[in-house]
């Protein structure tokens, strides 16, 4: 018998891989590439061993046989093995020879010893598996030694397979029934199989059982309407709208129902409930605000320094920090939030905001009492409470702050601090010198008088306020100021309120996202983080944020764009919220608007906050007749496409603090398009008032010119009735009109179609002369009437 050994066995038996043994027949053998499962010869069989035996050959017998023992490792055995090795080591060199062919042979011996030892293995499973019959199933033994042989029921088998209405057929051929239509005979399968017997009553039922045996789970939101509930309980919207029936709702398929009705109707039904949980994108990437947080550390006190314009705020704040930001200002007002840090004489850090005075900025004065903990309220000695002064405290009290009052310009000679102090007392505001909680420091920006006392007492207040926040977590805080710088791109000035912000963070803020690319300190310092309390400007985000915006380090970018995405969808859709639809109702008011007059007006301003202002003071000055409407606010220079949207709108550009590119002035004079830039906020509300003016429907009134008496009367064919009359007053003028006066009541308000002297037609009368009076559509004049004459003047407030 010839053995076939494969691969595969040759590679099994040493121990080795399929490739392996491949790639040694590759290299010695000339025959084409063997695979696992190929058959190999003897000469190729002993190519393989040979080359094996040299591979793995051993320099003795006696140590190779050694290593197979499992001896237990002892000195002794060591010891004994390296005098063995070294004896021979002499004999290794006579014995190679003689040992490559005894482990060939002894080799190919045991190689032939394992596939003898297959081959009957394969022979005894053979021998041992029954034989199977041709059709599916197992082989059928029947004793037919037993009497009672049921042979009916082979015959029903033979007439399955040759029906017997068949066989006397001669003319057709028989045909036999195969197994498979047998058995399809007997038991129906496939899809329709269950739908040809099982009737639709039976379908709910079997239905209903499953739904008892298996409890489905279902996972209901806040509202849900009937139809999705049905669908979520794989079941028909009839059942589900019975089930509520039953608990006394009528409703119908689209009818919105609550969680507890959808969990009662569900449990009702046989399904388990559970309450869908949504997770807001804010939830996934805003760190939450831990209250009692184990890591706070005490924070420097973010003081706000709110007052009536030109009260002296900012120059308190130079003597603080011994700068002058005064004299750079545009007209010594502040028009935009700075954002300032100061150490004081005991090495502690206050960080100040500056604030606005003037009416123009309410939005900023609130965003600026919003964003801290302390407000210093600055009062002129010499001025008193003033208008936006009570602004000021009624935003401190808004936002819950405490109140430091610094009554100012105590070194000039009208300084009155008591009467600052009893206007306090008016706004609810009693000083501690007379009995109340409120601190009052007289100080003098000027000299510098009281800014010691001022700062202790700054530092005492958030002593007691107990500041805190942790340094370790992400940050957040508010947006101060934003602008558009031409070269940098949006920068925004934020003062971390918690957390630390860190360089390459990537935060909201309002509608605007984007990784702090670089990060500067209120010097200009560049700087890597930013702790609680710390005013920074930063680089990078993709738009100008929204002064007042609260802006948040997030974990995932992506979620970020997309939470940013969602606002700017939401405040699109409050836009066109804004526009108003027609109605019935509203038809009226509506065909009024139409009949009004728009100043349409683009603001561009340095600052974010500015624009605001602006906005808001030009909103303030419409009139009856003309609206001023703000069809685009944004910060930066002015620029073609501002030109371009104004002529397409019939706009004029007002520019604040900014400048114009060299390439919209040019298209701008082109087109006429009007661009106004001011560096003061009043200058700007006034040019717009008078142009609101200009835009007016004239108003007429009539003026009294003088009076006649008529004489006579004249009828004539041609030119109809003549008055003649005597001018008693003033002078009667040609293109006026008359009010026909009779026993002191007025007859006709008509226009004067004639007015002779003589023959001569003239264009006035004087008083004392005598002349002739036509009058347009009036005929019924009688001796002794009066005419009062009067032109229509045009005007404008």
């Amino acid at each position: 018998m010839v053995i076939k050994v494969k691969v595969s066995d040759v590679a099994k038996d040493f121990g080795m891989q399929s490739k392996e043994v491949i790639a040694i027949l590759d290299e010695y053998c000339d025959a084409p590439g063997k695979k696992a499962g190929t058959a190999l010869s003897d000469d190729e069989l002993n190519i393989l061993f040979d080359k094996i035996t040299q591979s793995n050959s051993v320099k003795n017998f006696d140590s190779y046989f050694a290593t197979k023992k499992k001896v237990t490792k002892s000195t002794e055995n060591k010891t004994a093995k390296k005098k063995a090795e070294s004896k021979d080591k002499e004999k290794s060199k006579k014995d190679d020879a003689k040992a490559k062919k005894h482990q060939s042979q002894a080799a190919i011996l045991q190689m032939a010893e394992q596939a003898a030892k297959r081959a009957e293995e394969k022979a005894k499973k053979k021998a041992e598996q029954a034989p199977q019959a041709r059709t599916k199933g197992e082989a059928r033994h029947i004793d037919t030694r037993v009497n009672n042989v049921d042979l009916e029921k082979y015959n029903q088998k033979y007439e399955d397979i040759s029906p017997a209405n068949t066989v006397g057929d001669y003319q057709k051929k028989q045909k036999l029934n195969q197994k498979s239509k047998q058995y399809r005979k007997k038991k129906p399968q496939g899809m329709h199989a269950r739908s040809k017997k099982e009737t639709e009553q039976q379908r709910l039922a079997r239905i209903a059982e499953q739904r008892k045996n298996q409890k489905l789970k279902i996972t209901v939101p806040e509202e849900i309407s009937v139809g999705e509930l049905a669908s979520l309980l794989r079941m028909s919207a009839n059942e589900v709208i019975k089930a509520l029936m039953k608990l006394g709702m009528m409703v119908t398929v689209n009818e919105i129902i609550d969680y507890d009705t959808a969990e009662i109707v569900a449990t009702e039904l046989g399904a388990k409930v559970e309450k869908e949980v949504v997770v807001s994108i804010e939830e996934q990437i805003i760190e939450a605000e831990d209250e009692n947080d184990e890591n706070a550390v005490t924070r420097p006190p973010v003081v706000c320094v709110m007052g009536h314009v030109d009260h002296g705020k900012t120059s308190i704040l130079d003597a603080i920090r011994n700068t002058s930001v005064t004299s750079t200002e545009a007209g010594g007002i502040t028009q935009a939030i700075g954002a300032y840090q100061v150490k004081t004489p005991d090495n502690q850090v206050i960080t100040f905001l500056d604030t606005p005075g003037h009416a123009a900025f309410t939005a900023m004065r609130a965003r600026g009492a919003m964003s801290t903990d302390i407000a210093v309220l600055v009062v002129a000695a010499d001025d008193g409470i003033m208008p936006q002064t009570v602004e000021a405290i009624n935003h401190a009290k808004a936002a819950g702050v405490e109140i430091i009052v610094a009554i100012n310009k105590m070194d000039k000679e009208g300084a009155n601090p008591d009467r600052v102090m009893q206007q306090l007392t008016e706004h609810e505001l009693v000083p501690e010198e007379w009995g109340g909680d409120v601190i009052c420091v007289p100080v003098s920006a000027k000299t510098k008088m009281g800014i010691d006392k001022l700062l202790e007492t700054i530092n005492l207040i958030a002593e007691m306020c107990e500041l805190k926040a942790n340094p370790d977590r992400s940050a957040k805080g508010v947006v101060i100021e934003a602008k558009l710088d031409k070269g940098r791109g949006p920068i925004a000035t934020l003062l971390v309120q918690n957390g630390t912000l860190k360089s390459g963070d990537v935060i909201v803020a309002g509608s605007a996202v984007g990784k702090v690319r670089a990060m500067t300190d209120y010097k200009g310092k560049k700087i890597n983080s930013a702790g609680p309390s710390v005013p920074v400007e930063i680089m990078g985000l993709d738009q100008a944020p929204m002064s007042g915006d609260l802006f948040n380090a997030v974990s995932d970018e992506k979620l970020a764009r997309q939470l940013v995405e969602q606002r700017r969808a939401e405040a699109k859709e409050e836009e066109f919220k804004a526009y108003q639809k027609v109605t019935l109702d509203t038809l009226f008011d509506t065909l009024q608007d139409g009949e009004m007059k728009e100043l349409n007006i683009i603001v561009k301003a340095d600052v974010q906050g500015s624009v605001e202002a602006v906005k808001q003071s030009l909103l303030k000055i419409e009139n009856d007749e003309v609206r001023v409407k703000i069809i685009h606010g944004g910060v930066g220079i002015i620029n073609e496409s501002d030109v371009m949207l104004a002529n397409a709108s019939n706009a004029i550009i007002v520019g604040f603090a900014t400048s114009v590119d060299p390439v919209a002035q040019e298209s701008a004079n082109r087109d006429g398009i009007e661009i106004k830039i001011y560096s003061i906020i009043y200058d700007a509300i006034e040019d717009i008032e008078n142009a609101m003016r200009g835009m007016r429907a004239p108003k007429y009134r009539n003026v009294d010119t003088g009076s006649a008496e008529v004489r006579e009367v004249y009828k004539i064919s041609s030119a109809g009735t003549i008055a003649g009359c005597v001018v008693t007053s003033g002078n009667i003028k040609r293109g006026g009109k008359v009010r026909v006066m009779r026993n002191g009541k007025e007859l006709a308000d008509v226009e004067i179609a004639n007015l002779k002297r003589f023959k001569d037609e003239v264009k006035e009368v004087s008083s004392g002369y005598e002349c002739g009076i036509s009058l347009n559509g009036f005929d019924d004049i009688q001796t002794g009437d009066v005419f009062e004459a009067y032109i229509v003047e045009e005007y404008r407030d």
